[in-house]
């Protein structure tokens, strides 16, 4: 018997006596006991407000923007994007809205140039590589010590809202591939834009169509919880609708006396709010109605938690040890923080035998060019000897041929001389 039921019976009791005895009774100003926390918590989410966000994949002009204006009643004056972008590229927006006295911060993120390239291999990487960065960015904030969760702004994708062009025949190839990719990431709910343009009977077949390529591509696709009892029966029946048809417009068309959400064509109006034209209601009811906050669940259970155990698996933690004994975090950080010291060590140490290394080799290489140098050195020294002894020898040459040169001319001066004195002697012999 819980502290609720007896303070109950302990006022219906007490109330009771007080009327048999003819004493005038006071009504309780509320509940009593533990009943109230559902109410103390609606109070605080509606404090704090609440937040979603979207991701937006399709073609561009098939109508992403219109369709959220559509949605959430507002016009977000969104610009119209071009054809000519050379890459897909993503453009993120964030708004405050509020509707009565509750605030929402809706963040919608919208591919940009998507499908508009000739080589699409790559058109769903940038798709793929913001939704990880969202989740590694919640996993640093997660490890930290000082974590601030309060304050944070949880970017994490909740829905995908992935936009099929009417074409009546079946998936692009490039669909597949993308939700493929993104399918173990991310809630996908697929949508046949502009369902207008399809026919009744057309439209039917072309759902089947999709369904039966997804079942058979393996591609997982976002199903409505039925495990709630008070709404398993519309859930059931909306996973029985998808993919949904759906048309978006802001402008208001006078059918009969009243005003409507739709489209004016020359054959008619199409309303957007009524179900015999499109999904758009059940679209909106499933989104923001009945099972937003199972999208955020699903996101952070099941999408997020799957990553973070690949990304902790990646550095080496786990659960239990070799033994298959619990391993706490502690005991797993000693151990990867000694094997990144030891690596660190051993790299160190093959860092210092491979500069080692280089060393001698720069050594060997210097004391190699010094013996060559020195070699050739001694080469240009013995040359040199050796001009400077031929120099010296062709020099004492050229004294000795001096000397003799000099003594030929005395010679030679003497016997001119000797000749002249004869001359003489002869001429004065005979006068």
């Amino acid at each position: 018997m819980t502290f609720s039921i007896l303070i109950n019976i302990f006022v219906f009791v007490f109330f009771s006596k007080q009327k048999e005895d003819n004493i005038r009774c006071l009504t309780t100003l509320g509940h009593f006991g533990f009943d109230c926390l559902p109410q103390q918590l609606v109070n605080k989410s509606v404090q704090q407000g609440f937040f979603f966000n979207i991701l937006c994949v399709g073609e561009t002009g098939i109508g992403k923007s219109t369709l959220i204006d559509t949605l959430f009643n507002t016009n977000l004056k969104d610009k119209k994007s071009s054809h000519f972008y050379p890459n897909v590229r993503l453009k993120i927006q964030t708004y405050e809205l509020q509707e009565s006295n509750i605030q929402l911060n809706l963040t919608v993120v919208k591919t940009v140039g998507y499908g508009d390239q000739i080589n699409k291999e790559g058109s769903y990487q940038p798709i793929v590589d913001y939704i990880d960065a969202q989740f590694e960015s919640y996993l640093q904030e997660e490890l930290k010590i000082k974590r601030s969760f309060v304050d944070y702004h949880d970017s994490r994708i909740h829905v995908c809202l992935y936009f099929i062009s009417p074409t009546g025949h079946s998936l692009k190839s490039l669909d597949l591939l993308t939700m493929k990719n993104i399918d173990s990431k991310v809630n996908i709910i697929p949508l046949i834009a502009k369902a207008d343009t399809i026919s009744k009977n057309d439209l039917q077949k072309f759902k089947c169509k999709i369904m039966s390529e997804l079942i058979s591509n393996g591609i997982q696709i976002y199903q409505f919880p039925t495990d709630d009892e008070a709404t398993t029966d519309v859930n059931t029946s909306m996973n029985g609708h998808l993919p949904f048809a759906v048309v978006g417009s802001t402008d208001e068309v006078k059918v009969g006396k009243r005003m409507v959400r739709g489209r004016q064509y020359p054959w008619g109006v199409l309303q957007v709010e009524n179900e015999n034209h499109c999904n758009f209601v059940k679209l909106r009811d499933v989104l923001l109605c009945t099972n937003m906050e199972d999208l955020k669940e699903q996101t952070h259970t099941w999408h997020y938690e799957r990553y973070r155990c690949s990304k902790l698996q990646k550095m080496g933690f786990t659960d239990v040890g070799p033994d298959n004994q619990p391993v706490s975090f502690q005991e797993i950080y000693e151990a990867k923080r000694q094997d990144f010291l030891d690596q660190c060590q051993r790299e160190e140490e093959q860092l210092k035998q491979k500069f080692m290394q280089r060393v001698k080799e720069k050594e060997r290489a210097f004391k190699e060019a010094e013996k060559e140098l020195q070699d050739k050195f001694e080469h240009l020294k013995r040359v040199q000897q050796e001009e400077t002894m031929k120099l010296e020898e062709e020099r004492r040459q050229l004294e000795e041929e001096i000397i003799d040169f000099y003594k030929m001319k005395a010679a030679s001066g003497t016997l001119q001389t000797q000749e002249c004195t004869n001359i003489r002697k002869d001429k004065d012999r005979k006068k």
